[in-house]
C-alpha cells in the first residue's frame, strides 16, 4: 500500500513547511524556492522566522506575510511554525546516476525497501544525513517517496543527501553487486549475524526492510549476508524494532567502524 502524503500543490510548485524544511531548501536549491509565507505574528514570536526571511530576501523570493490559518490551509497541516515555502520539488535521482558513487572506494548506500510511512523514510534521511552516508535508494512503486511531509519530519535532512530513485530494485542491487559493493540485508534470521561482527568498512550498502514485512524475497536474495541487532536477554523486551531506530544503530555502527 503506498501512501498518499497530505500536501498541497499550486500550479508551479508544492507547498513545504516547517522552519527547518524551508530553510534547507533555500540553502542548499534557492533557485527552485518560489514564494515564501509567513505567519503574521507578535515581535517575540517573529524573531524565529527572521533568519528565513533574510534568507529568502536574499535570494530574491518573493515574500507575502499571511494569517496562521492561511499556512494551515496552503499545506494541510498545522505543524508549520508558521512558515510555508512554495517550492519545485526536488529533482528525482535515478538508476542512471548510480555511476559516479559507484566509483567511490568507500562508498555507502541506505537502501529502503518498501517504507510506506513518510515518517519513517524523513527519520531514516535524517539519520543518513547525519552519519555519512553516500545516496539512500528507495523504489519507485510501492514506497513513500519524497515529499513535504518527509521533508519536514527529516528536519533538512532530505535536502542534505542524495535519494536515488530506481524501477527495479534487484536489478540495481546486482548492479551494485558487480561494481564491488558488499550488500548487507538486516534480518531476525536464524542464519543472521550480529551486527557487531561484521566488517561495514569499504564499498557497502545496507538493506532495511519495510515496517511490516521485512525485506522482500528477492531482495533479501541478491544480500551478501543477512545481520541483525543483538538486544539484551529480557523477555519482556519488544522483538523488533521501528524501521527508522534500527537505522540509526546500524548506521551508527558503519559510520564508528568507519572512522575508527
Amino acid at each position: 500500500m503506498t501512501h498518499k502524503p497530505s500536501s498541497k500543490k499550486n500550479k508551479s510548485g508544492t507547498f513545504f513547511y516547517g522552519i527547518h524544511a524551508v530553510k534547507a531548501i533555500l540553502e542548499n536549491r534557492p533557485e527552485d524556492a518560489l514564494t515564501l509565507f509567513v505567519q503574521i505574528a507578535h515581535d517575540n514570536q517573529q524573531k524565529s522566522h527572521d533568519e528565513i526571511v533574510d534568507l529568502a530576501k536574499n535570494m530574491g523570493v518573493a515574500i507575502q506575510n499571511t494569517q496562521k490559518d492561511k499556512l494551515t490551509e496552503l499545506c494541510t497541516s498545522n505543524q508549520h511554525q508558521g512558515v510555508v515555502l512554495s517550492a519545485r520539488p526536488k529533482a528525482t535521482l535515478t538508476d542512471e546516476h548510480l555511476e559516479a558513487y559507484l566509483k567511490q572506494d568507500n562508498v555507502l548506500f541506505l537502501i529502503l525497501d518498501q517504507i510506506t510511512d513518510p515518517h519513517n523514510l524523513g527519520a531514516c534521511l535524517r539519520t543518513a544525513a547525519a552519519l555519512g552516508v553516500s545516496a539512500v535508494i528507495i523504489p519507485r512503486h510501492q514506497s513513500v517517496g519524497l515529499s513535504p511531509v518527509v521533508a519536514k519530519v527529516s528536519v533538512g535532512g532530505s535536502e542534505a543527501i542524495d535519494v536515488i530513485t530506481v524501477t527495479n530494485l534487484a536489478r540495481t542491487l546486482s548492479i551494485l553487486k558487480d561494481a564491488g559493493v558488499f550488500i548487507f540485508g538486516t534480518a531476525l534470521d536464524e542464519t543472521a549475524k550480529p551486527l557487531y561482527h561484521c566488517d561495514l568498512t569499504g564499498k557497502v550498502a545496507i538493506v532495511m526492510g519495510s515496517e511490516g514485512d521485512g525485506m522482500r524475497r528477492l531482495t533479501r536474495e541478491h544480500c551478501d549476508v543477512l545481520v541483525y541487532i543483538p538486544m539484551s536477554d529480557n523477555p519482556h523486551r519488544p522483538q523488533s524494532l521501528n524501521v527508522s531506530v534500527a537505522t540509526g544503530m546500524v548506521l551508527y555502527e558503519a559510520m564508528r567502524q568507519r572512522q575508527s
